[in-house]
C-alpha cells in the first residue's frame, strides 16, 4: 500500500463565475477534480462513486461534490446534529504543509444538514483530541441537492479562508483530505477518502494522512 500522499494542484475560478448566482449552475468541471475515492483501508475503490471539484478565489475555497447513491436518506434536520451516523459528504483542511494540528471539519447530509467544528488534534490520535462543536464558521455558504429519481445528489461548500486560519497573504499550500459516508440501508456503510488513512475500522481523524492543495 503506499504511503505517498496525493496532491492537486487547485486552479481559480473560472472568471464567468457570478458570486450572485446558484452554486448548483456553476461550472463546476473547470475545477481541479480529485481521483475517485478510495475506500479508507486503502484496499479497493468505493463502490459508490463520488466526482469531487476543487478551486479557489482570494477569499474562498469551493468544494463540490457530486454522488453516485441508489438510497438516499437522512433523518436529521438541525445544525451540528451527528450527520456522521447517517450519510455525508465531508472535508477536514487545515493552512500550511506540516501536518496540522488545528483544522477544520465540514459535513453536510444529502438533505443540507450541516456539521462544521474547529478540531484540536496534537497527537494525530483520538486519545486527546478536542472538538469545538460549538464553532460556526463565519460566512460560511453550503447547499445540498437530491436527485433520488437518477440516483444522484450533490453538495458544495465555499469556504472562507479567513475563517479557517489563514494569514495574509493566502497561504498557497494546503493539508486537506475529502470523505464520503455512504450507509446503504440493506447493506454495510462504505467509508471513502481522497488519501486513505489506512484505518479499519475506519477513522479520518488522521491528519497524517491529508493529502496536499497546491493553489495554482
Amino acid at each position: 500500500m503506499s504511503t505517498t500522499l496525493p496532491t492537486i494542484l487547485v486552479p481559480r475560478v473560472p472568471p464567468a463565475w457570478s458570486s450572485n448566482a446558484d452554486p448548483f449552475a456553476w461550472a463546476w468541471n473547470a475545477g481541479a477534480v480529485l481521483p475517485p475515492l478510495i475506500l479508507a483501508d486503502g484496499s479497493a475503490p468505493a463502490t459508490w462513486q463520488t466526482t469531487t471539484y476543487l478551486c479557489y478565489d482570494e477569499q474562498n475555497f469551493f468544494v463540490y461534490f457530486d454522488c453516485a447513491d441508489a438510497d438516499i436518506w437522512g433523518t436529521y434536520t438541525e445544525r451540528d446534529e451527528p450527520i456522521y451516523d447517517e450519510e455525508v459528504v465531508e472535508i477536514f483542511i487545515g493552512p500550511g504543509e506540516a501536518t496540522p494540528v488545528d483544522y477544520y471539519e465540514f459535513e453536510v447530509s444529502p438533505n443540507g444538514v450541516l456539521l462544521d467544528v474547529k478540531v484540536h488534534n496534537p497527537s494525530g490520535e483520538r486519545t486527546d483530541m478536542q472538538l469545538d462543536f460549538a464553532w460556526d464558521c463565519p460566512r460560511l455558504r453550503w447547499g445540498a441537492r437530491r436527485d433520488d429519481a437518477n440516483q444522484r445528489w450533490q453538495a458544495y461548500y465555499a469556504i472562507p479562508w479567513t475563517s479557517i486560519g489563514a494569514s495574509s497573504p493566502l497561504p498557497t499550500t494546503w493539508r486537506a483530505n475529502v470523505y464520503r459516508i455512504e450507509r446503504p440501508r440493506n447493506a454495510s456503510p462504505e467509508f471513502s477518502c481522497w488519501s486513505p488513512t489506512r484505518t479499519n475500522p475506519a477513522d479520518f481523524h488522521k491528519p497524517g494522512r491529508f493529502g496536499i492543495l497546491q493553489l495554482g
